[in-house]
C-alpha cells in the first residue's frame, strides 16, 4: 500500500519530463516522456482526496478522478484503468490534448500556492501501462442482438457512441468520408502531442469487437441519409464541424492564404507516410517562409507549432485579443513561445497585401472594451496603430462553422438552428426525423474531444432507449 494520500503538503507539483525546446523543434514527436511508476504513484499520491472533488465536476465525463489517483498511489493500476476508462472511451487520448490546466487540474482544490495535480499525465500513464499490459479488451457484447445502428462520422463522438451501442449487442456500422478513423483526432491533432498509433490502434481495436467501418463513404454521394435510414433501427449524425470561418478583407483572396484545416491535414498526412502534393509544391509547407498564423485558439497553436517543426525562417502569432483572452490552452501558449513563436497580442488583419501572392499583413492595434452578453470584453480598432508583418504564407485559424448538412444529405426535412447546426431534443437528442439523432460538435458547434465523448455516450442510451421501445412497440403490434 502507498503512504496516506494529501502529500501535496509535502510535495511538488512534477510533470514527466519535457524535451528541451531546441530538441522538439526538430522532429513530431510527443514533447513529453512517459511517467515512470515511482513518479506517478508519488504524483498521484499528492491528491487531497476532496469529499466534493472540483476536478470531477468541472470535467465534462464526470470523471472519477480521485478514485484513480488513490488506485494509482497505491500501486493498484489495473483497477485504476477500469474506474479510468469507465467514463471515459478514450482516457488515453484526453490525458494527451484535453486542456487539463482549463477544466480538470485548473480546478484543482489545493492549485493555489500548492500546483494542482497533474491529472492528465497520471490519466495517459494508467492508459498506456493498461495497453502495455494487455487490459484494453475489445467491445464485445455478452449477447447480440438484431437491430443495427448507422453512425455518420468515425470522430470521438461517433467513435464513443459505436463502442457503447456495441457494448449492448448492436450490429454497429460506421460510415466516414475520409480514409481513416478518427476525424479530426487524425488529421486536425499533430503528432506533438498525439501520436496517430495512438488512435489507430482503437481503430484496430473496435473493428476486432465487431464495429463495421465504412470509409470513404459520403452521406449524401455514396449514400443517402434517407437509405441510412432504411437500413438502420437509428441513425447518429456526428460529422463535426469542419467549415472554416473566414473573413472579408482586401487581398483576402491572394495565393499562400491557407485555412487552417488544410494546413494541419496535410502535415499529417506526410506524417502518415502519404505523398502530399501541396506540400512538395510548398503550398502547404512553411519550410523556409515567414509564417503569420491568424487566432487565438487550441488550432492556432497547433498552426505554429508546426510551422516551427517544418522550418520556418519565422512564425508570429496574431490575435485580436491579450493573452489573457486566449480561448486555447494557456499551456499550449507556453509551448508554442519556448519554441520561438512571436506573438502580436490586441492585433487584428485589416489587409492582406501582395501581387498575386501574399507577401505581408497590414494589421492595426486592438483595444479591449466593455464586456458584451457573453462577459467577454468587446475589441475596437485604435485608429492610426497600422502595422505590417511581413509574411511568405498565412494561415486562417479563425475556428470552425458547419456544414450545410441539409444539402449535403438531400435531406431538406433536418432541422438546423441559426447557426447550422443540427436542432435536437436536448432531452432525448433526436432531431425532428424520427430515428435519427445527433451528438458532438454537429449539435454545440465547435468545441473539445472529450465534449463529443461525453456527448456520443449520451446519444448511445438515448437511442438504446429509442430501438428498445421501438422494438417492444412493434411486438406489442403484432400480437
Amino acid at each position: 500500500m502507498a503512504d496516506r494520500m494529501l502529500q501535496f503538503v509535502r510535495l511538488d507539483q512534477r510533470l514527466p519530463e519535457k524535451r528541451k525546446a531546441d530538441l522538439r523543434r526538430e522532429d513530431f514527436d510527443e514533447i513529453y516522456k512517459a511517467f515512470d511508476p515511482e513518479g506517478a504513484k508519488t504524483q498521484a499520491s499528492r491528491c487531497s482526496q476532496c469529499g466534493v472533488p472540483f476536478c470531477s465536476v468541472h470535467c465534462p465525463l464526470n470523471n472519477n478522478i480521485p478514485d484513480w489517483l488513490k488506485l494509482t498511489a497505491e500501486g493498484r493500476l489495473e483497477e485504476a484503468y477500469e474506474v479510468a476508462s469507465a467514463t471515459n472511451t478514450f482516457p488515453e487520448i484526453c490525458g494527451r490534448i484535453c486542456p487539463q490546466d482549463r477544466l480538470c487540474e485548473g480546478n484543482c482544490v489545493i492549485e493555489k500556492d500548492f500546483g494542482s495535480v497533474t491529472i492528465g499525465s497520471v490519466e495517459k500513464y494508467i492508459t498506456d501501462t493498461a495497453w502495455e499490459n494487455g487490459w484494453v479488451k475489445a467491445p464485445k457484447p455478452r449477447r447480440e442482438l438484431a437491430q443495427s445502428v448507422g453512425i455518420i462520422g468515425a470522430g470521438p463522438g461517433g467513435l464513443a457512441a459505436a463502442e457503447r451501442l456495441r457494448m449492448r449487442g448492436y450490429q454497429v456500422h460506421v460510415y466516414d468520408r475520409y480514409d481513416r478513423v478518427g476525424g479530426l483526432m487524425i488529421y486536425g491533432i499533430p503528432n506533438f502531442k498525439l501520436e496517430k498509433e495512438v488512435v489507430l490502434r482503437r481503430w484496430k481495436q473496435f473493428e476486432e469487437g465487431g464495429i463495421h467501418f465504412h470509409l470513404n463513404v459520403a452521406v449524401g454521394r455514396d449514400i443517402t441519409l434517407a437509405e441510412l435510414r432504411e437500413k438502420h433501427d437509428a441513425v447518429l449524425v456526428a460529422t463535426g464541424v469542419y467549415k472554416a470561418r473566414d473573413m472579408a478583407a482586401p487581398g483576402i483572396g491572394l495565393d499562400g492564404i491557407v485555412p487552417a484545416l488544410d494546413y494541419l491535414t496535410a502535415s499529417n498526412r506526410v506524417g502518415l507516410g502519404e505523398t502530399v502534393p501541396a506540400m512538395e509544391s510548398g503550398a502547404l509547407n512553411a519550410a523556409g517562409k515567414r509564417v503569420v498564423v491568424i487566432g487565438g485558439g487550441d488550432t492556432a497553436m497547433d498552426c505554429v507549432r508546426t510551422a516551427v517543426r517544418q522550418g520556418a525562417t519565422s512564425v508570429t502569432c496574431l490575435y485580436r485579443r491579450d493573452k489573457a483572452n486566449m480561448p486555447g490552452s494557456m499551456r499550449e501558449v507556453h509551448h508554442a513561445e519556448e519554441e520561438g513563436v512571436s506573438f502580436e497580442w490586441l492585433g487584428a488583419p485589416e489587409a492582406f497585401l501582395g501581387d498575386g501572392k501574399v507577401n505581408a499583413v497590414r494589421a492595426h492595434r486592438m483595444h479591449l472594451g466593455l464586456p458584451d452578453a457573453s462577459g467577454r470584453q468587446q475589441v475596437e480598432p485604435i485608429a492610426g496603430s497600422s502595422f505590417t508583418l511581413p509574411a511568405d504564407l498565412v494561415i486562417m485559424a479563425l475556428g470552425f462553422d458547419p456544414e450545410d448538412l441539409p444539402k449535403a444529405f438531400e435531406e431538406p426535412a433536418l432541422p438546423v438552428t441559426r447557426w447550422g447546426t443540427l436542432k435536437v431534443n436536448h432531452r432525448t437528442m433526436m432531431t425532428d426525423l424520427p430515428g435519427v439523432f445527433a451528438a458532438g460538435d454537429i449539435v454545440r458547434g465547435a468545441s473539445l474531444v472529450v465534449w463529443a465523448i461525453r456527448d456520443g455516450r449520451d446519444a448511445a442510451e438515448q437511442m438504446h432507449g429509442y430501438i428498445q421501445q421501438k422494438t417492444a412497440a412493434l411486438a406489442v403490434a403484432a400480437e
